[in-house]
This record gives structure tokens, sequence and C-alpha cells, in this order.
């Protein structure tokens, strides 16, 4: 069966459930002859589409709780996004990039498996955030480029501190393989309407100087970091560390900050607080992903068209 959708590309499903079920080795050679590239190429920015939201069971942007939830359209979304000029590659959880790897979606590309997929969404448990998705060895096993973890710490829940040391021995076991690993931290708190991300000013210091000191060494750590509350404050925010960062994109919510504290609302008010922290010096680029891959108009390659012209 054959799904195509406004994102003018067609993914043939039952062509990849039979290769899954009679080829299971093709992901691992389709791996071992993917075309690689440097992480950081020669335009010295990075535009990265991010798509590791299923595996927490957030499936929902904006109003539709359920968006994500068509696999052959989040796919066909993807290899749009990734076929337009500046866009350096993805980041995603195994499944996802086995199936783009089977499409021979990657050449050229950077590819940044997701580690930690374990602090489901709404759980009781978010905040002990296990390490289910990637590991160093598989990272390493299949040459892909980077990893890239959530810290999310809250004062009050236990299951913050379980999450920091595991971050930071993951932090070690990429640095042994000489691979980056990006670091999306937060400080959260829980609400009535649940988790909610701080992107006050101070918090986000704070997260990022945290994040900055996890491991034996940083000499491989890169930051994933949102835009603060007032854009204005991002250039006293980014002058905590000396790490290399990118920019964190955010869901396009139907209200102010979107459902869980980041960048919710009318798309172009993103773009705009994405423009002036790009200019930072520490900025390297930007990680977007449903704001990218599910814009309110359906224009996907015109949305990463705009997000990779503020680069």
């Amino acid at each position: 069966m054959s799904r195509s959708t406004a994102a003018g590309a067609s993914v043939d499903v039952s062509a990849l459930v039979r290769t899954r079920a009679q080829h299971p080795e093709a992901i691992a050679e389709a791996a071992a002859r993917r075309v690689r590239r440097p992480l950081v190429g020669p335009s010295g920015r990075l535009m990265i589409i991010a798509a590791d939201h299923p595996a927490r069971g957030a499936l929902g942007v904006g109003k539709d709780p359920l968006a994500m939830a068509d696999r052959a359209d989040l796919l066909d979304r993807l290899c749009l996004a990734l076929s337009r000029p500046g866009v350096d590659g993805v980041l995603a959880t195994a499944d996802i990039l086995d199936d783009l790897l089977l499409l021979g979606a990657l050449d050229g590309k950077v590819v940044m498996g997701s580690m930690n997929r374990g602090g489901l969404a709404g759980a009781a448990f978010e905040l002990d955030d296990r390490f289910t998705g990637h590991r160093a060895e598989d990272l390493e096993r299949l040459g892909f480029d980077a990893g890239k973890l959530l810290l999310r710490v809250d004062y009050d829940d236990p299951g913050s501190l379980a999450t920091l040391y595991s971050t930071a021995r993951a932090v070690d076991a990429m640095a042994e393989r000489q691979l980056p690993v990006f670091i999306e931290p937060f400080l959260c708190r829980r609400s009535p309407e649940g988790l909610r991300n701080d992107l006050s000013a101070d918090a986000v210091t704070r997260s990022i100087a945290i994040a900055s000191g996890l491991g034996g060494t940083s000499a491989y750590t890169w930051l994933k970091v949102p835009v603060t509350e007032n854009p204005d404050d991002m250039a006293r925010v980014m002058e905590t560390s000396t790490l290399p960062a990118v920019l964190l994109g955010g869901d396009i919510g139907d209200g102010k900050n979107g459902k869980n504290g980041r960048d919710g609302g009318d798309p172009d008010t993103a773009f705009e607080k994405w423009r002036g922290a790009l200019q930072l010096p520490t900025v390297y680029g930007l990680v977007a992903g449903r704001t990218l891959l599910y814009p309110v108009d359906g224009d996907v390659a015109g949305a990463v068209d705009t997000a990779v012209g503020l680069l």
C-alpha cells in the first residue's frame, strides 16, 4: 500500500514492512553504506529536523492530539524536509531512523539518535527519564553522527536525580567514542495541567549551567536550548557556557506557550524568536520538529525554507 500526503512525497508502507519482516539485516546494511559527512559542514551552521516525539507518546501538534500517529505521513514529511536545501540532518528514535535508512533518505545527512525516552509524557515517572533509546554503542555501531538526550530537572522530584546521574554516564560513554552529544536541559515543575518547563531567563541560565558540568569531560558536549520567554534575555543567558549550542524549536500550540511551555501559536512568532538568538556567538543552528513538519498552512517545504533562511 502506498500512502501520499500534502507533503508531496509517497512512502510505500508495504515495501517497508516486507523488508522489515523478511530482511531485517537490510537496516544494518543500509547504515553501513550510508554516505557520511562532518557534523558541521562548510556553512558552519546546523539545521536539524526533529522527529523523536512519538516514542514518548507525544503525538499531538496544536489541537490535533494524534497528528504524528500516522507513520507514513510523518515519513513523507521528513523525506520532503530532508530534501530541502540547507537541511543538514535529522534527530529521531531508532524506529524512525531505521525507516529513513531503508528509504535511502540519510545519505550525506547528519544522523542524530535520541537516547532517553523513558520519561513518557504525562506519566507519574516522567522525570525518572531512563535511557530506553539509542545507547552510545548503538550510535557507534550504526555509524551515526551524534546523540541527543533530554534533561528535565524538578527540584521537588527525586526522579530528577536518577536522570542527572544517567545523563552524566551517557556523556562519558559518548566522549569515550568521540561522539557529540546534545543535551536539552530544562528546569521544570508540576502543575494541575501537567509538567511545565520554566522558560524564564533565570531558569534557562541555571539549566545550562547544570548541563554543562555533567560527565568527566565536556569536550563532545553540545547544548540544545529553548528561547527564553523574553527573547531579549537570550544574549545574557547564553553567556553561561562556552559549549556550542543549537536552538530548540517547539510545538505550534493553541496558546501563548503551547502545552509544554514551548513555542506555540503563530509560527511567525517562533521564527522571530529564533532570528535574534541565532546571531549569538555560541549558537550554531536550529533543531526544530513539529513547527516545520506540521505547519498550520500545510506547506512543509515553505516552513523549512523559512527556517533555513534564518541561518
